[in-house]
C-alpha cells in the first residue's frame, strides 16, 4: 500500500497528493522492509532476501566517548541511518556531492545528505517474542478478546506466572486448549500424562495460540453462536468478538502480529543526543529505553546459546517483556522506569499523548515565522481598518519584501547589499517600507483566541515607540483592554493570503458577532459616555425653548456661544409641520448619522445599548461600507465630548443615601422578629426556612439601598452618567453600590451565604471584622476564575472536536422535515429572534387575512420575522440542521443565514467550528456556582458552566425525576418495601412506575398526565425523554435548557449553534435488527452510514436493517468519529490508535483536524475543492474551471469515489 503511494506521488510530483490514509498493524516483515528501504536500498541484490540483517541494531552503544562518532551497529550507526555530515561517508574516504549514492567499501556508509537521519529506520530482532502492550493492556484487551480469555489470565501467562495449554493429544487427560495451569499443576500433569498435552508460557505461547486461529472459521463459529444465544449479555460479548475478527479479516491483519518478534527503531534525529558544555550529553529518553531493550535482548541470546537453566531464561524473557513495555508505554504495566532525578522516562506513547504530544504540540499548531508580539495601547485617531505598527517591528517583519523592493528600485544590486541597507536602516529603507506596507494587511491576534474574531486583519500604519496601537472599537471582539495586554502580529505572505485577509478578515468585515448576529464593533465605554453626555437634556422647566428652522442655525448659534450644549430647542426637522422638541447636543449627534431618510431623527439620551441598536439598524439599512464610516464618526464624536465634559470620578460623587441607616434599622427589626418566631417554635419553622427568610430580608435591603443610591444621584453626576450610559455595564452597578451603599452579603468557602451582611461601604470604610468576612468572597472569586477559565476552555475544545467536520456542503438537501419554534411564555427570547435567518419549512400565513407572509423554502428576514410576531402567529415550522438530509455536513437552506452577513450561508462554511466557538466563548462569563439552599432537603441546584457541561455530556443527573412513559390517568398504590408503585392507565394499556422512598410526588391520584411528564420532583434525564418522546422532544429539551443557562447570565446565542452540537450528539444509531446488511446487532454506527447501507440493500431487493436512536455525550461522540486521526488528536490517543489499527481503519480526510494534521488545505471556506481550481487570467478572461454541479462542488461524489484511491499506510 505504501508503494502505491510512492508511485502516485512520484508521478504527480507532490508528496501530499493523497485522499485517504489507513492504519494497520505492521508485520515483522514490514518492519524489516522499512529498514531495508532506507538503510540498504542501494546495496547488493542479496539485501532483498528475508534473511538480510541490514538495518538491525545489535549494540546498545550510541557514540564513541573519544571520537564522538557513532558506534557501528549501535543506536546511531551511520551505516544503518545515514551519514552525520552531508555528502561524506563515515571514514572520510568519500567526500563531496560527486560521490552521491556511493556506499563506502570500508565503513559501509552511503554518501548522501545528513537529513536522511530523520527518515531512515532500524530494527531490533528479538530473541523471544513479546506482547505489544497496547493490544494486551488496552480496554478491552484485543488479545484477550481473540482468545476469549480474561485479561488477568493473559497477564499471568505473558509474565511467566502460569502455563497455558497449547495442544491436547489425549482427551482423557482432562485438559482443554487455552486452559491455565499453575507451576505445581503443570508438573503434576507432566508426571501423569507426559505425552498427552503441550503447554507453554510467555508471549511465545500466546503467539502460537493466535497463529492457530483461522479467521474464516472463527467468523462462522461466532455467527452461529450469536444466532443460537438468547442471553443479551452473551450476545453483546459475541458481537464484540465478531466485530474484532471481521475487522482483522477485512484489514488483512493477522492476529499473531499483535505479538512482536521485531521492534522498529525510529530515526536517530528524532531521538537526538546533544553534546553540552563540560563534556556531558543531553539525550532523548527513548535512547535509554532502547538501550535497556538491546541489553536484555543480547543477554537473553547469550543465555540461550549457553543453554542456561529454564528458570533463568524465563526470568530474562520476563525482563525483556517489561523493557519493551516501558519502551512502548512507560508506566502502563508495573513500576515506571525512571531516569536521573527520579524523573519518569518518556516512552513512544508519551510522545503522542496529551498537550505536549506530537498531535497537539506539533501537528495541530506550529510556530510560525514573520510574526511579532508586543503590548497594545489605544489609538483613538485610527480608523476601524487600521492598526499602528511600531517602525522597528515593521522593519523586521517585512524585511524580505524590503530587500526585494530595494533591488527592484535600483538602490541595491545584490541581495547582500540590500540586506546590509535594511540592517543599517538607510534613509531609502523608510521610503521603501512605506511602499511595502501600503495595501499589505497584517493579522492581529490576542490570546486566548476564543472565537474567530480573536484574529482580525488591519492595514498597518507606521508609528513611533514599541507598542501596537489599536482602534478602541475592536476591543470588544478581542476582549482586550489597555492594562498591559499583548497582541501578536502575523504577516500574510502569499497573494492569496493577502486577498483573504482583505476580503474576509479585515476588521471592517467583522462588524457582527457570529454567536447572535448583533453588532460587536459598537462604541462603548468612553465613547458611549461622551454620546450620553452629549444627548442629555436638562429638566424642562429651567429653560425656555427657542425655535429654529434647520440644524445649521442651531449649530451656528452654539458655535457663537448663544446656545449651550444641553439647551432645549424646537426644530422643524425635514420640512415637518410640527417642530421637534430636542436639545443642541442631540442635533449635533444627528449630524453623524448618515442618510437621514433611511434612519429617523434620534431624539433620546443615547446609552451603550441604544448605540448598539442604532449600529445594527444602520448595518441593515445602509450596508457594510456606510456603517463603518458611521461607527468611526460616532467614535470621534464620543471621545470629543467625553473630553469636553471633563468626566471623572471624585469621592464627593459617591453620595451615600441618607435613608441608609433607617433601612438597616428596619431590616434588623425584621430579622429579630424571625429569630424570635423560630425560638418560640411558631408556625413550625425549620432551621432551613429560618435561614432562607433571614437571607431574603438582607437581599431586599441590598436592593432598597441600591435603588435609593441611584435615585439620589443627580443626572449630571459623573457616576450617574457612567452607569446610565452603559460605560459601566449594568452588572457593574453592583460595584457602585459597594462603593457608596453597602457591601452586602458574603459567601462562606462552602458557597453558603453568611447571615450577617457587611453594612459599611468602601466610602465609609470597613471594620476589622467586616474586612475579615469579605476576604472569603475575594479568595473564592480568584479560585473560581482560574477553575472557570480552564473548564470553559476544555468545554470549547470538546465542542470543536465534536463539530469540526460539520460544513455546508450543498445549497438545498430537499428535505420536507423541520422543527417548530413557538412563543413559549417561559422563553425569554421573542419568536422573531428565534425564527429570523431561518428557512420556512411551510408557508407562514396570517390567519386573520389569509396573506402568505413567508413562502415555503424562503428565508425569513428581520422584517418578516417582526411581522410574523406582530400578527400573533403562535408557532412557526422552520428548517434546521437537526432534520437536514445532506449526505455529508449540512445544506445552506437548513442552516439559514450567516449571522455575520445576514445573507444565506456560503457552501464550505465551517458551521461546526462557528457553533463551538459561539457556545464556548461566553463560557468564561458563566458562573461556576452550585446554589446551596441553606440546609433544606431539596438539595443543590446546578447552574452555569457545570449545567451546560452536564447537558452536552448527556449525563444522567443525580436523583432524577420519574417521567410518565404513556399518556393516561394516574393510579397510586400503597407503598411496600420502601417502593411505591404508580400506574398510568389509558384504556386497556397501563405502565407501572416504581417510585423510590423519599421521592416527592408532584401528581395526585386520578390526575391526567402526558407522555414524558414528570411524576416526581428532580431533574429530567435526557435519555428518558429520547426513549419516551423521541428525537424531536430531546432536541428541543437540550436546546432550551442550554439557552436557559446562557440567557439567565445575559448572554445571547442563536439556537442554530446549539442545534449543530445536538445533531452531532444524536449522530449515531444502535442496530436492533441487521436485516440484509453487514451490521451486527447492538453495534453503534453513524446514522449516515446506516441510511446509505439500507438504501443499497433495498435497491438490491434485500431487507433493511432497523435501529434505535442513541444520545451520546460530546466526548464520546468525538472519540467514536469516523476519523481516527481526529479522535487520536483529541483524547485517549493510544486507545483510539489501537482500535483503528486492529480493524485497518481508513480515514478519508473529510473533517478539518485530520487535514490540518496531514498538512492539507482544510476542506472549508476557500479550501473547498471548487475554489482549488481557480487560475489567474488577464482581466476580462477570468473563469472558474469546474465540472459538476455549481451548487454542489465535489463533496458528495468525491467522498464516495475515494474508495479506489490508494491510501497511505
Amino acid at each position: 500500500m505504501s508503494n502505491q503511494i510512492q508511485e502516485q506521488t512520484t508521478q504527480s510530483g507532490n508528496p501530499n497528493n493523497f485522499d485517504a490514509i489507513s492504519i494497520r498493524i505492521a508485520s515483522p516483515e514490514h518492519i524489516k522492509e522499512w529498514s531495508k528501504n532506507t538503510a540498504c536500498h542501494q546495496r547488493t541484490s542479496g539485501c532483498a532476501t528475508s534473511n538480510c540483517a541490514c538495518g538491525e541494531v545489535r549494540k546498545p552503544e550510541t557514540i564513541n566517548y573519544r571520537t564522538f562518532r557513532p558506534e557501528r551497529d549501535g543506536l546511531f550507526c551511520e551505516a544503518i541511518f545515514g551519514p552525520q555530515k552531508d555528502w561524506e561517508c563515515g571514514c572520510g574516504k568519500y567526500k563531496r556531492i560527486k560521490h552521491k549514492g556511493v556506499i563506502c567499501d570500508r565503513c559501509g556508509v552511503e554518501v548522501t545528505q545528513q537529513k536522511v537521519r530523520r527518515e531512515r529506520m532500524g530494527y531490533i530482532e528479538l530473541a523471544a517474542p513479546v506482547s505489544h502492550i497496547w493490544f494486551f493492556k488496552g480496554l478491552p484487551s484485543r488479545i484477550g478478546l481473540f482468545l476469549d480469555l480474561p485479561f488477568r489470565d493473559i497477564e499471568r501467562v505473558i509474565y511467566f506466572e502460569s502455563f497455558i495449554v497449547l495442544e491436547v493429544n489425549d482427551p482423557d487427560c482432562g485438559l482443554e486448549v487455552r486452559q491455565l495451569l499453575t507451576e505445581e499443576e503443570y508438573t503434576e500433569y507432566q508426571d501423569k500424562f507426559p505425552d498427552s498435552f503441550r503447554a507453554g508460557m510467555g508471549a511465545d505461547a500466546i503467539r502460537e495460540l493466535l497463529e492457530q486461529i483461522d479467521l474464516d472459521q472463527e467468523i462462522g463459529t461466532l455467527r452461529a453462536e450469536l444466532e443460537a444465544t438468547a442471553s443479551k449479555q452473551k450476545s453483546r460479548k459475541l458481537s464484540k468478538r465478531l466485530k474484532l475478527v471481521m475487522g482483522f479479516k477485512k484489514s488483512g491483519n493477522l492476529p499473531h502480529w499483535m505479538i512482536l518478534t521485531v521492534i522498529p527503531v525510529i530515526p536517530p534525529d528524532l531521538r537526538p543526543l546533544v553534546a553540552l558544555d563540560g563534556g556531558r550529553f543531553a539525550t532523548s529518553d527513548l535512547n535509554d529505553l532502547y538501550r535497556r531493550v538491546i541489553n536484555r535482548n543480547n543477554r537473553l541470546k547469550r543465555l540461550m546459546e549457553l543453554r542456561a537453566p529454564e528458570v533463568i531464561i524465563r526470568n530474562e524473557k520476563r525482563m525483556l517483556q517489561e523493557a519493551v513495555d516501558a519502551l512502548l508505554d512507560n508506566g502502563r504495566h508495573g513500576r515506571m522506569v525512571r531516569g536521573p532525578g527520579n524523573r519518569p522516562l518518556k516512552s513512544l506513547s508519551d510522545m503522542l499523548k496529551g498537550k505536549p504530544g506530537r498531535f497537539r504540540q506539533n501537528l495541530l499548531g506550529k510556530r510560525v515565522d514573520y510574526s511579532g508580539r508586543t503590548v497594545i495601547v489605544v489609538g483613538p485617531e485610527l480608523q476601524l481598518h487600521q492598526c499602528g505598527l511600531p517602525k522597528k517591528m515593521a522593519l523586521e517583519l517585512f524585511k524580505p519584501f524590503i530587500i526585494h523592493k530595494l533591488q527592484a528600485k535600483g538602490y541595491a544590486h545584490t541581495i547582500k547589499r540590500a540586506k546590509n541597507m535594511a540592517e543599517q536602516v538607510s534613509p531609502e529603507v523608510w521610503e521603501v517600507l512605506e511602499e511595502v506596507i501600503d495595501e499589505h494587511p497584517v493579522l492581529l491576534n490576542r490570546a486566548p483566541t476564543l472565537h474567530r474574531l480573536g484574529i482580525q486583519a488591519f492595514q498597518p500604519v507606521l508609528v513611533e515607540g514599541k507598542a501596537i496601537r489599536v482602534n478602541p472599537l475592536v476591543c470588544e471582539a478581542f476582549n482586550a483592554d489597555f492594562d498591559g495586554d499583548q497582541m501578536a502580529v502575523h504577516v500574510p505572505l502569499s497573494v492569496e493570503a493577502q486577498v483573504e485577509a482583505k476580503l474576509l478578515m479585515m476588521a471592517t468585515r467583522n462588524l457582527l458577532k457570529p454567536a447572535h448576529g448583533g453588532a460587536i464593533a459598537v462604541p462603548n465605554r468612553d465613547v458611549a459616555m461622551g454620546c450620553s453626555f452629549l444627548t442629555k437634556a436638562v429638566p424642562e422647566e429651567e429653560w425656555e425653548k427657542r425655535t429654529y428652522q434647520d440644524t445649521e442655525e442651531i449649530i451656528l448659534a452654539h458655535d457663537c456661544g448663544a446656545l449651550g450644549l444641553h439647551d432645549p430647542v424646537k426644530l422643524y426637522f425635514g420640512g415637518a409641520e410640527q417642530p421637534i422638541e430636542t436639545t443642541v447636543g442631540r442635533v449635533i449627534f444627528n449630524q453623524a448619522i448618515p442618510t437621514q431618510q433611511m434612519l429617523p431623527f434620534v431624539n433620546q439620551e443615547m446609552s451603550s445599548r441604544d448605540l448598539s441598536d442604532l449600529v445594527s439598524r444602520a448595518f441593515e439599512e445602509l450596508g457594510n461600507r456606510q456603517t463603518v464610516a458611521f461607527i468611526d464618526d460616532l467614535k470621534r464624536l464620543g471621545f470629543h465630548y467625553a473630553t469636553l465634559g471633563g468626566l471623572s470620578i471624585a469621592m464627593q460623587d459617591m453620595i451615600i443615601p441618607h435613608q441608609k441607616s433607617e433601612l438597616i434599622r428596619e431590616a434588623r427589626k425584621r430579622v429579630e422578629q424571625i429569630e424570635a418566631d423560630y425560638q418560640r417554635g411558631d408556625m413550625g419553622m425549620s432551621e432551613g426556612e429560618r435561614y432562607n427568610k433571614v437571607i431574603d430580608v438582607w437581599h431586599q435591603l441590598v436592593g432598597q439601598i441600591e435603588t435609593a443610591l441611584f435615585d439620589g444621584l443627580e443626572r449630571f453626576n459623573p457616576v450617574h452618567i457612567m452607569v446610565d450610559s452603559g460605560a459601566i455595564s449594568r452588572s457593574k452597578r453592583d460595584s457602585i453600590r459597594q462603593l457608596a451603599g453597602l457591601r452586602g452579603l458574603m459567601a462562606k468557602p462552602s458557597g453558603e451565604i453568611i447571615e450577617q451582611p457587611i453594612e459599611s461601604c468602601f466610602h465609609e470604610g470597613l471594620s476589622v471584622l467586616e474586612y475579615f468576612i469579605s476576604t472569603h468572597g475575594a479568595r473564592k472569586g480568584l479560585a473560581d476564575t482560574a477553575i472557570k477559565t480552564a473548564s470553559s476552555g476544555y468545554l470549547t475544545r470538546k465542542l470543536v472536536d465534536v463539530a469540526q467536520d460539520v460544513m455546508i456542503t450543498t445549497i438545498d438537501c430537499g428535505t420536507l422535515g423541520g422543527i417548530t419554534k413557538t412563543t413559549d411564555e417561559e422563553d425569554q427570547a421573542p419568536l422573531s429572534e428565534r425564527i429570523f435567518g431561518r428557512t420556512a419549512a411551510d408557508d407562514i400565513i396570517d390567519l386573520s387575512t389569509g396573506e402568505v407572509l413567508v413562502s415555503k423554502d424562503e428565508l425569513i428576514t428581520q422584517q418578516a420575522a417582526k411581522q410574523v410576531e406582530a400578527v400573533g402567529i403562535p408557532e412557526v415550522r422552520v428548517r434546521s440542521v437537526l432534520t437536514c438530509e445532506a449526505r455529508y455536513g449540512a445544506c445552506a437552506k437548513c442552516y439559514g443565514t450567516d449571522l455575520t452577513s445576514n445573507h444565506l450561508v456560503d457552501v464550505g462554511e465551517a458551521i461546526g467550528i462557528i457553533a463551538a466557538q459561539s457556545i464556548g466563548e461566553p463560557g468564561t462569563q458563566l458562573t461556576m456556582r452550585t446554589f446551596h439552599t441553606g440546609g433544606t432537603v431539596s438539595g443543590d441546584i446546578v447552574t452555569g458552566l457545570p449545567r451546560v457541561t452536564e447537558l452536552f455530556e448527556a449525563r444522567r443527573p443525580k436523583d432524577t425525576a420519574v417521567i410518565s412513559k404513556i399518556e393516561g390517568v394516574v393510579e397510586l398504590e400503597s407503598a411496600s418495601r420502601g417502593v411505591r408503585i404508580l400506574r398510568v392507565v389509558e384504556g386497556d394499556f397501563q405502565e407501572s412506575h416504581r417510585i423510590p422512598q423519599g421521592k416527592h410526588l408532584i401528581v395526585q391520584n386520578t390526575d391526567r398526565v402526558d407522555a414524558g411528564e414528570r411524576l416526581t420532583d428532580g431533574p429530567i434525564n435526557p435519555h428518558d425523554i429520547l426513549e419516551v418522546k423521541g428525537e424531536e422532544a430531546v432536541q428541543n429539551y437540550l436546546v432550551n435548557e442550554v439557552q436557559d443557562v446562557y440567557r439567565t447570565q445575559g448572554e445571547r446565542i442563536n439556537d442554530k449553534h446549539i442545534e449543530v452540537i445536538v445533531r452531532q450528539m444524536l449522530g449515531k444509531v444502535r442496530i436492533e435488527n441487521s436485516g440484509g446488511t453487514e451490521f451486527l446487532e447492538e453495534e453503534e454506527i453513524e446514522r449516515t452510514a446506516f441510511n446509505r447501507a439500507n438504501r443499497q440493500v433495498v435497491e438490491n431487493g434485500g431487507q433493511a436493517a432497523t435501529a434505535e436512536s442513541i444520545l451520546q455525550g460530546i466526548t464520546k461522540a468525538s472519540l467514536s468519529t469516523e476519523s481516527f486521526i481526529s479522535a487520536a488528536s483529541f483524547q485517549q490517543t493510544t486507545n483510539v490508535l489501537t482500535r483503528a489499527s486492529v480493524v485497518g481503519k481508513r480515514d478519508r480526510l473529510v473533517g478539518l483536524k485530520e487535514n490540518v494534521i496531514m498538512g492539507h488545505l482544510i476542506p472549508a471556506g476557500t479550501g473547498v475543492s471548487k475554489f482549488r481550481k481557480i487560475r489567474a487570467f488577464p482581466a476580462g478572461e477570468a473563469q472558474l474551471e469546474s465540472d459538476g454541479d455549481s451548487q454542489q462542488p465535489e463533496f458528495t461524489d468525491s467522498l464516495s469515489s475515494q474508495v479506489d484511491e490508494p491510501a497511505a499506510d
